[in-house]
């Protein structure tokens, strides 16, 4: 599953990588060619939505009245599963959806455990206070309604569907027949529906029905086809889904495993061809094998070649190449599969740290939610690949996708702009469903090249015990026999080396590092990574902590019990060569777990490097200037706009990774400072407003500037979007931040100011936000308040292509208009 080609070639360059066309749509799963039956359709479009009801049939479209539902099948829903149903009340929606995002929010106490106890953990809190749950069935289920886009040579091969996700309970009708039921909300899926389909000249009609009324994590979840949905058109002989597994090393051995079903009655003589294609899309090497598979089964071949030289994968130089399977008949092309992968290798020492390519590396890494302001949980691709390019610009080079399998595209992403991943299964559970569900996620993903370690649990209740370890081991035996080139951790917040310890390759330590040391003493050969780091709290623009706000500090001061700040965890770490790295908790803000506010009216929450638009804040530069050595970087916290504590001292520190800083007040020099390594330089400053500015030093030389000037009134809008070439593919997105500044163009750094957006064109605001944890203002508007002086706006292309106009108007203030360019991809 890919990003499409025009989003590919726009992450690569920023990494100094070229993508060639053999690239550009090859994925952990296929893409389509021309000389192959294969074809790989993304249902993203012609979706109709209406909310269902989790508790009353009648009003739930008399979904499973009488107890019917099973009874006889092709009977599994009433008249909406007709191809003369009237759907024109239902919404139009484009795939993904979250329809959570969309709902108000509610203070419902109801699932307090103690109202009376701030401290006590507030469910609805947890989940960012959305009416969704069994409290809630009028807006816990939703139906998705479409007509697939059947021929009736379709007859003469195999059909399925593929669902990256949806979340949860995903009930699958076509043509009235319950083709599949699907618990997890993250975990991918597929289903072939072949037998269900009408080849003739009558519609096929598909219904997924999305029950959210149980969540399976404790954070913002979303609600729906959150990712996208796939109609897949084989032969009969046929690549199943996730069905080739590569195996590259540095040295450029290649070793493939190809599994190959046939559906039909007769046995297939098959030739399987494997090519790996390098960067200009020539031919690398290959290999070719003969498979006889009798009728009604899958098989599978191995096959190996070699890659001279190859050009290798890393988080600088994000080589890829695709190893192309093509399955013939004779001389009759059967299937073509494409697979994306890279040449890299990972080395995990508990003494010496984490190597790639035989390089010592150390894990800069951040955890994640897939959560978006404006999107909620459905994140657009080009959205991913944004968020992702913040990350890369911060100095990560590590990502965990925690607490659940990610959406594919963003692995696909992290492959092409060079961040390693953890990839995480939800449930840490030996279930039958649980099995399968991690199954689905090592068969997906393990032609990745940025996935370096594999995770079957989070802080779970079972961690150190022995019941524990004996439902570990089962994981873990599953893995290995899946993929038995990557190691194996969990994320443990206690009880390490008891447990589920005996079943890892790495040990995660989230918090507590106090437990480390004596950790090692036990088991001084187990590797050790920080899965959790940090969980330092910042609300972006705000400077002293206030409760009754619901805001804290942006100084790097305040970190909840169980953390530490961002310096406290990093010169740790990073004075420890043995320790592999560490994922700070978290890159972005998301909904839900509103710490250290853990009540209304806080609904997102303060743990981010960036707020929930992805705006920096103030530590974003203090990773980056330790976290880059390739960038200088000098930057000033505060804003400079103190009326009325004239006089009074206001601590000022700068974020540099330069030799000294030198810092002026309305041009009279306050001192030069040295920041200390991994920490940052400090004055106490008496306010007076005007100019604040610093002067970063390298080799005695100024190399950079920094300035904070007092503000005056606000007096207008600015836009700036993330980029103004975009593809009319109805997918393609552009990221326009909104500033209210003065009349000399200095951000207001207070200002509250409802901005209100006028789009014209081929295209579509499909979000607003403002990174304020406690905004209750909806996700779905054309307007948004901007906090502490910023917004943001989504514009998202239609498959028609002409110029966009998005206006910024605010009351008093002068506007801003921006133009956007959409063309044929």
């Amino acid at each position: 599953m890919s990003i499409d080609r025009r989003t590919l070639i726009s992450v690569l360059p920023a990494v100094g990588a070229a993508i060639p066309p053999a690239l550009a749509t090859a994925s952990g799963s296929a893409s389509p060619s021309p000389s192959s039956p294969r074809q790989r359709i993304r249902l993203d479009d012609g979706w109709r939505f209406a909310l269902g009801h989790a508790a009353d049939p009648d009003r739930d479209f008399g979904f499973g009245d009488f107890q019917r539902t099973f009874a006889k099948q092709g009977r599994g829903v009433g008249r909406i599963g007709e191809a003369d149903y009237d759907a024109s009340g239902w919404r139009e929606v484009t795939l993904p959806h979250d329809w959570a995002v969309e709902l108000p929010f509610v203070d419902n106490a109801r699932f307090t455990r103690n109202p009376a106890d701030k401290d006590d953990e507030d469910l609805a809190a947890a989940h960012g206070y959305k009416p969704l749950g069994r409290g809630f069935p009028e807006t816990s289920v939703g139906w998705y309604r479409t007509i697939l886009p059947i021929s009736p040579t379709d007859a003469e091969g195999r059909v399925a569907l593929e669902f990256d996700g949806a979340f949860r309970d995903a009930t699958v009708i076509l043509n009235g027949y319950i083709v599949a039921q699907h618990h997890s909300g993250y975990a991918s899926f597929g289903v072939d529906i072949s037998e269900f389909l009408n080849t003739d000249d009558q519609p096929n009609v598909l219904l997924v029905r999305i029950d959210a009324s149980l969540g399976e994590g404790w954070f913002y979840e979303g609600a729906g086809l959150y990712r996208h949905v796939w109609l897949v058109k084989t032969s009969p002989l046929f690549v199943p889904q996730w069905g080739v597994f590569v195996r590259a090393d540095r040295d450029g051995r290649v070793e493939v495993d190809v599994e190959l079903a046939n559906r039909r009655d007769a046995a297939a003589a098959l030739t399987i061809e494997a090519a790996a294609l390098d960067a200009t899309g020539a031919l690398a090497a290959s290999a070719k094998t003969a498979l006889s598979v009798t009728g009604w089964r899958t098989e599978t071949a191995s096959l190996a070649c070699a890659v001279a030289a190859p050009r290798l994968w890393s988080t600088d130089t994000p080589n890829l190449y695709v190893l192309r399977v093509t399955v013939r008949e004779g001389e009759a092309i059967r299937d073509v599969y494409d697979v994306r992968f890279g040449f890299r290798e990972v080395r995990f020492d508990a003494h010496e740290g984490f190597f790639l390519n035989g390089q010592p590396l150390k894990l800069k890494g951040v955890n994640n939610h897939q959560d978006h302001a404006g999107v909620g949980a459905a994140i657009p691709d080009a959205l991913q690949v944004w968020r992702l390019k913040q990350l890369k610009a911060l100095g990560a080079n590590a990502y965990r996708a925690a607490h659940n399998p990610p959406t594919p595209e963003l692995l696909d992403a992290c492959d092409a702009l060079g961040l390693l991943v953890i990839d995480e299964t939800r449930q840490m559970s030996a279930a039958p469903e649980s099995i399968d569900e991690l199954r689905a996620l090592v068969r997906r993903d393990r032609n990745h090249p940025c996935v370096m370690l594999w995770s079957i649990g989070n802080e779970e209740p079972q961690q150190g015990a022995p019941r524990g370890a004996k439902i570990a081991k089962a994981m873990a035996r599953e893995v290995r026999a899946l993929d038995p080139t990557r190691k194996i951790t969990a994320a443990m917040n206690r009880g390490q080396g008891e447990g589920i310890t005996e079943a890892l390759d790495v040990m995660g330590f989230n918090y507590h590092e106090d437990r480390i040391e004596p950790f090692r003493l036990k088991y001084p050969d187990m590797p050790i990574i920080g899965t959790e780091t940090a969980s330092a709290v910042s609300t972006r623009g705000e400077y002293a902590r206030d409760d009754k706000r619901a805001v804290v500090s942006s100084y790097d001061v305040d970190a909840p019990y169980w953390g530490k700040t961002a310096h406290a965890w990093w010169s740790l770490y990073n004075a420890k060569p043995y320790l592999l790295g560490g994922f700070v908790w978290t890159g972005f803000d998301y909904r839900g777990e509103p710490t250290p506010f853990n009540w209304w009216p806080s609904v997102s929450s303060n743990f981010g490097i960036m707020d929930l638009c992805g705006l920096p804040k103030d530590i974003f530069y203090y990773y980056q200037a330790w976290w880059r050595d390739d960038l200088p970087v000098l930057h000033l916290l505060p804003h400079w706009n103190w009326e009325g504590r004239e006089g009074q001292p206001i601590e000022v520190w700068a974020y540099s990774n330069l030799d000294a800083v030198e810092l002026f007040l309305n041009g009279r020099s306050l001192g030069r400072q040295a920041p200390p390594k991994d920490g940052h330089a400090q004055w106490t400053v008496p306010y007076a407003p005007g100019r604040l500015v610093a002067y970063g030093f390298k080799n005695d030389r100024v190399v950079l500037k920094a300035e904070r000037r007092t503000a005056g009134a606000p007096a207008r809008v600015i836009l700036t979007p993330d980029r103004t070439q975009l593809v009319a593919d109805g997918q393609d997105l552009a990221v326009v931040n909104v500033r209210v500044v003065d009349k000399a163009g200095v951000v207001t750094p207070k200002a509250a100011v409802r901005i209100d957006f006028d789009l014209a064109g081929p295209g579509r605001l499909i979000g607003v936000g403002n990174g304020d944890p406690n905004s209750h203002e909806p996700d779905k508007a054309t307007f948004r308040t901007t906090y502490n002086g910023w917004a943001q706006a989504l514009v998202q292309t239609r498959k028609s292509s002409g110029p966009i106009r998005l206006a910024a108007r605010a009351e008093g203030l002068a506007g801003d208009a921006i133009t956007l360019s959409s063309t044929p991809g």
